[in-house]
């Protein structure tokens, strides 16, 4: 048996009904469309969000605030979680991924001075709060920010 003689068993596939072919099949003059109104047109498609002429719901909810077209999301890691390294470890991007505290090794990252720092740690994030770089500076640790160019 070859791929072109391949048949699907009979009766498996109905064939498809044709509309508008005459009164007698069922589906003639308005073709299964009912009569007259938007729906029944050709093209007679409704706008998403369209609601009958109503004001649409996105028009009547109030707009508030604004999208601010520069992106200061960071990836946020407070400084007590840092005592799962060992002392003086260096700790960068990806091993805070690796410890799974972060959840991509290639985004931005600011650490925040919530919790004890225990261990001298060298680290190397994207930005810190003044508490943590202060809190890392008591534990005898250094901090590495990248310099920002004007």
């Amino acid at each position: 048996m070859k791929l072109n003689e391949l048949k699907a068993d009979a009766g498996s596939r109905p064939s498809r009904k044709r509309k508008g072919q005459g009164i007698a099949t069922g589906n003639g003059k308005t073709a299964g469309r009912g009569h007259k109104g938007q729906k029944s047109r050709t093209g007679g498609k409704v706008a998403r969000g369209f609601e009958g002429g109503q004001m649409p719901l996105i028009r009547r909810v109030p707009k508030r605030g604004f999208t601010p077209r520069k992106d200061n999301d960071f990836q946020v890691v407070n400084l007590g979680r840092l005592d799962v390294f060992d002392d003086g470890a260096t700790v960068d991007a990806a091993a805070l991924y690796e410890a799974g505290l972060v959840r991509s090794a290639v985004d931005r990252i600011k650490l925040l001075g919530n919790g004890e720092l225990t261990k001298k740690l060298t680290v190397s994030v994207t930005a810190a709060s003044a508490q943590a770089a202060a809190k890392i500076a008591a534990a005898g640790g250094t901090l590495n920010l990248p310099s920002v160019e004007a």
